[in-house]
């Protein structure tokens, strides 16, 4: 499943967008999906919860998929 995630400054971090997407319901649940290798940026596994994502990156976690893009 793919979604678009819109949002309204220049980047948001990685456990941020977990959260803001739904995907996590606390920082620290997002933090353990990052540090366990379960979130892709850009197709690449990523274990920095503070990675700045911006619009056009791609986040994927299991079978979701979100593009970041503007507001």
């Amino acid at each position: 499943m793919e979604k678009i995630v819109k949002i309204t400054t220049d980047y948001i971090k990685l456990d941020s967008l977990l959260k803001f997407a739904g995907i996590a319901e606390t920082g620290g649940d997002a933090k353990r999906l990052i540090r366990d290798g379960r979130v892709y940026v850009n197709e690449e596994i990523c274990t920095m919860r503070g990675k700045k994502i911006v619009p056009g990156d791609t986040v994927r976690f299991g079978d979701i998929i979100f593009t970041v893009g503007y507001e």
